[in-house]
């Protein structure tokens, strides 16, 4: 039938060359040849035409057996070669006009080419299905840099050998069913067929991309899922499950499908963009949607960090976000991972602004025993600290807006000039807290200086409330303690974290400095009056045994009232022991042996210095059971779970 109607044709083109380009009166024109074939060329088209058609028929399209893509391919070649004869005698018989012959040709053809499309649409279907382990997408962007075999030392050089055939074998593979399937969408397309192309990919690579999402363990959420409601576990373990799929599913999944499209869509950019959209669009915006539904999730100071990490996440793929998905119809992706990011950067500040006001209305009334550190003091000096792991995220983040002072704040927490000057009052305890000088001298670091600046204004609130703390011992020493032991512990604090490096040796240096000034009020208010007991002028030998006395027995006073006091940080705890003895022991015991003959046998037993000296050495003796040592202890269980040190 077709062969019939093709042949129809014949006698038309071969006479065209007679045709005269005037009309006869009284007749119908000859049908004339737009292309005016010789007699020669045109029976060369139909045999062509005739061989080609042979072609195709024998790859009928229900012939489930063989496929026209095994061995050296030369089958394939041929029949992708005889589909383009076919196309392109149809386009010569389409010019001829609009004959009954050429009609009929052209439904001719139509068949034979339909039954071709056919052919390919399996082959396309085949090819796709029988290599998704060599397409996947792992695979194909692996596969698109340039790739070494390394070996480690241990390894025998014939291992090395059978792995690299191993992988190159994989690699020619996977290239050949890449080159097969070009040639496929490139015929398809270039004979009007594009839309049936590429509605089988679709149907198959989409399946991958969104099993691929799965199985990274990625599950939508809809807009309308309440996740305000969700509770705060299961929304954490959604989080950590996209945290640790976002890198592979922009990488490897996405990536690798554009990539695959490139290669087999090559030359046909609309097509191409287009399949891309309906393979990857929603599903990449769906899966970069996800950080901006957490941000609309109830705040609060313990997400900031979970938070932060999925800022980190968004901030470092946008390069390869924008790469992947880079035609004018996926911008929709770009812009999602853009309003995902400003999201979270805005919960970031304003849950930093809760921090904040969260520790100047701390309410607690609890007097923390011994003067050590409150839960307060530990809570959020680990807060600071670990926010200081993310200094330069906060500072992308803070970029637009510099750090300024707030204006509401005492004078003499700023050190404009010199830092060695110390405020004494009792009404600024901690000095000037706020002041620091970045080890970063660079421009370029300008934004981490100004995160740094944050920083320490939260260290500075934090003592602020501390001081007030301070006030509700009754006893002054027992007040200054409490100061040294905290400022101590954030000393340590700052010392073992990124801090350090933020804030600067000087700021550690000056802090630890004020740290000691409040352990040696403690120490002149706690132990001034005993030291006092011992005369500095001649005295009787009757009243050297009562001052004897009364010293002892202030000592003992002394030691009971300070039963329950602490010195957390070990360093500190013996340099005020030490002060406490050179403050008292030295003049007591010269006073003890210019008298001792005066005394009992008992009594000098009793108020022998030796005695003195052991009662000093218990002061503190609580204070290693508070859990507190010299080390940067972390009082938050954020920090400790992700295996910080402790110093």
């Amino acid at each position: 039938m077709p062969r019939k109607g093709m042949m129809s044709l014949l006698p038309s083109y071969s006479f065209g060359r007679h045709g005269h380009s005037h009309h006869h009166r009284g007749g119908p024109s000859p049908v004339a040849s737009p292309w005016s074939l010789p007699l020669a060329s045109s029976d060369a088209l139909m045999a062509e035409y005739m061989a080609a058609e042979a072609v195709v028929a024998r790859w009928r399209p229900d012939d489930k057996i063989a496929s026209l893509f095994d061995g050296d391919r030369a089958e394939a070649r041929e029949f992708l070669a005889a589909v383009r004869v076919v196309h392109r005698t149809m386009l010569h018989f389409a010019s001829a006009g609009s004959s009954p012959e050429v009609k009929s040709a052209l439904v001719s053809g139509q068949t034979v080419l339909q039954s071709a499309m056919g052919r390919l649409e399996e082959e396309l279907y085949r090819i796709l299905a029988a290599n998704r382990d060599l397409l996947d997408p792992e695979s194909v962007s692996a596969r698109s840099s340039t790739q070494s075999i390394v070996s480690d030392e241990a390894e025998e050089e014939e291992e090395v050998r059978a792995a690299g055939d191993s992988i190159r074998e994989v690699e020619h593979e996977a290239a050949a069913a890449m080159a097969d399937l070009h040639a496929i969408a490139d015929t398809m397309i270039s004979v009007g067929y594009g839309k049936e192309c590429a509605r089988v990919y679709k149907v198959l690579r989409k399946s991958i991309v969104d099993e691929g999402l799965y199985r990274l363990g990625f599950e939508p959420l809809a807009p309308n899922s309440h996740i305000h409601k969700l509770d705060w576990p299961l929304l954490e373990i959604k989080i950590r499950s996209w945290l640790a799929a976002s890198h592979v599913a922009v990488t490897t999944l996405f990536a690798g499908e554009r990539i695959l499209l490139d290669h087999v869509f090559s030359g046909f950019d609309t097509i191409r963009e287009a399949v891309f959209v309906d393979i990857a669009g929603e599903a990449a915006r769906e899966f970069l949607r996800f950080p901006d539904l957490v941000t609309k999730s109830k705040r609060s100071t313990e997400k900031i960090f979970l938070i932060l990490e999925l800022y980190e996440a968004v901030s470092k793929l946008l390069p390869e976000i924008n790469t992947v998905f880079s035609f004018v119809s996926t911008a929709a992706v770009r812009d999602q991972a853009l309003t995902s990011l400003t999201k979270l950067a805005e919960v970031v500040r304003a849950t930093l602004a809760d921090f904040e006001t969260a520790v100047q209305k701390e309410h607690s009334k609890v007097i923390t025993p011994g003067g050590g550190i409150p839960p307060l003091t530990r809570r959020a000096m680990n807060y600071i600290a670990e926010l200081s792991d993310h200094d330069f995220t906060l500072a992308e983040i803070y970029e637009e807006l510099p750090f300024q002072t707030p204006s509401l704040h005492p004078d003499f927490f700023f050190d404009a000039s010199d830092s060695s000057a110390a405020v004494e009052t009792r009404t600024s305890s901690f000095g000037s807290s706020f002041s620091f000088s970045s080890s970063s001298s660079a421009s370029s670091d300008s934004n981490r200086s100004g995160i740094a600046g944050r920083l320490a204004w939260l260290i500075l609130v934090l003592l602020c409330k501390l001081d007030g703390k301070a006030a509700a011992y009754r006893d002054a020493g027992q007040s200054y303690l409490f100061l040294a032991n905290n400022l101590q512990f954030i000393v340590n604090t700052v010392r073992h974290c990124r801090l350090r490096g933020l804030l600067g040796e000087e700021w550690v240096a000056r802090h630890a400095a004020k740290a000691r000034q409040h352990a040696a009020r403690y120490e002149r208010i706690a132990w001034g009056q005993v030291a006092a007991e011992v005369p500095a002028a001649e005295v009787s030998a009757e009243e050297a045994r009562e001052r004897m006395r009364a010293f002892v027995a202030a000592v003992e006073a002394a030691c009971a009232a300070q039963a329950g006091w602490v010195v957390t940080d070990a360093g500190m705890r013996e340099e005020v022991r030490e002060a406490v003895r050179v403050m008292v022991l030295p003049a007591y015991r010269g006073f003890y042996q210019h008298w001792s003959a005066a005394l009992e046998e008992g009594e000098a037993v009793r108020f022998s210095p030796e005695v003195v000296r052991q009662r000093l050495a218990e002061l503190f003796s609580g204070s290693d059971e508070t859990g507190s040592g010299s080390s940067y202890h972390l009082g938050s269980e954020s920090r400790s779970s992700r295996s910080k040190s402790s110093g």
